[in-house]
């Protein structure tokens, strides 16, 4: 914790579309901390989208560039880092996660997460795991992976409502005596 009592660094976890970048983004911007998105930063270190670097390396190869993103992008105080939707499925991620920092996972039904997908389709730069439509695949990938962003999570926030409900609801966390703790009000 810094000297106002806020992490040094914050971890944002859910499914794709779940607003990860959107509001660490402002979160960092709020706080004044450094933003970072380990897809981003995985695309620009490697020079290759997440599809291209999966049709590359496979799905697994994939995911250890990942895990030494996260590491690699999440050094330094006075951090929001955006995860990737698949960080969570590494028992080690889930870890240097909680140990790090205050990890927010930003949940939201799998029919909002589609029609998000739907509205922006330019967020489709990962390949889809299924094979399914949109409504379909989100759900099949949040029963896969709930249990483990809710492990990961020290917090849990409603990431259906608007883009600025969910920034204030985080902010308010953060706030001393709000609970910020890693098992204060609203943990996982």
């Amino acid at each position: 914790m810094n000297r106002v009592g806020q992490p040094e660094k914050i971890f944002l976890v859910g499914a794709r579309a779940s607003g990860k970048t959107s509001v660490g983004l402002r979160l960092a911007e709020a706080l004044a901390y450094d933003f970072t998105d380990t897809d981003a930063w995985l695309k620009e270190k490697e020079g290759r989208t997440v599809a291209e670097i999966v049709a590359r390396c496979g799905w697994a190869g994939f995911r250890e560039l990942e895990s030494a993103a996260l590491r690699e992008a999440g050094r330094g105080p006075r951090r929001v880092v955006a995860t990737g939707g698949g960080m969570v499925l590494a028992a080690a991620n889930r870890a240097f996660m909680r140990e790090a920092g205050l990890v927010f996972y930003l949940a939201a039904p799998a029919e909002v997460l589609a029609a998000r997908l739907a509205a922006a389709p330019e967020r489709e730069q990962r390949p889809s795991l299924f094979g399914r439509p949109a409504e379909e695949e989100a759900a099949l990938v949040l029963a896969e992976r709930e249990k483990f962003y809710l492990e990961t999570a020290h917090q849990v926030v409603a990431a259906a409502a608007p883009l600025a409900a969910v920034v204030a609801d985080i902010l308010g966390r953060l706030r001393p005596g709000a609970g910020n703790t890693p098992d204060g009000p609203g943990a996982a």
